[in-house]
């Protein structure tokens, strides 16, 4: 089966899924960010194949999103570290897995808890509004076109909604 490309997408949603949708790449990077950084530990960890692992390091390396180190030369063995960009996917993962732990944890309850440095508490994962920093409810979003936003591939309906919800250029 021929996966599709969201590459040329007016849309940064399709475009970001371009780079990291897959089942596995949500994985690694959460393993890669927890610290299972080589590659006989992903697999593992994980229980993917081989060739598999190795398929989705090299995208992730060639999206700029992980970046390797050589720790041995003979044989030749890489670490494996989250960029900046693999980092600004972790709050991401974390809301993810929040959803997972209210909507499809085990039954023994949820495998990962999170620890916020700075003061030290168990928080659970959540987007914020950057403004008032309330949590964000989808009842409570509206959503307004952006200057990149285009009827095209992957927008052609959405920019239309969108755009009809602004009644004389302002947000209802």
């Amino acid at each position: 089966m021929e996966k599709t490309s969201f590459a040329d997408m007016r849309c940064s949603l399709a475009r970001s899924l371009e780079k990291i949708g897959d089942w596995w790449t949500p994985l690694i990077l959460r393993d890669l960010f927890i610290g299972v950084t080589r590659f006989d530990a992903l697999i593992e960890d994980l229980g993917i194949s081989r060739n598999l692992l190795t398929s989705r390091l090299k995208a992730l390396e060639a999206q700029g999103i992980i970046s390797r180190r050589v720790y041995s030369q003979k044989p030749l063995r890489h670490d494996y570290f989250l960029s900046e960009a693999g980092r600004d996917l972790v709050p991401i993962l974390l809301a993810l897995t929040a959803w997972g732990d209210r909507w499809a944890r085990p039954d023994e309850g949820a495998p990962l808890l999170f620890r916020h440095r700075r003061c030290g508490k168990i928080f659970e994962p959540q987007v914020t509004c950057s403004d008032c920093g309330e949590p964000i409810r989808a009842e409570e979003v509206d959503v307004l076109p952006g200057p990149g936003g285009a009827a095209a591939p992957g927008t052609k309906i959405v920019a239309q909604l969108v755009a009809a919800q602004i009644p004389h250029g302002r947000p209802r």
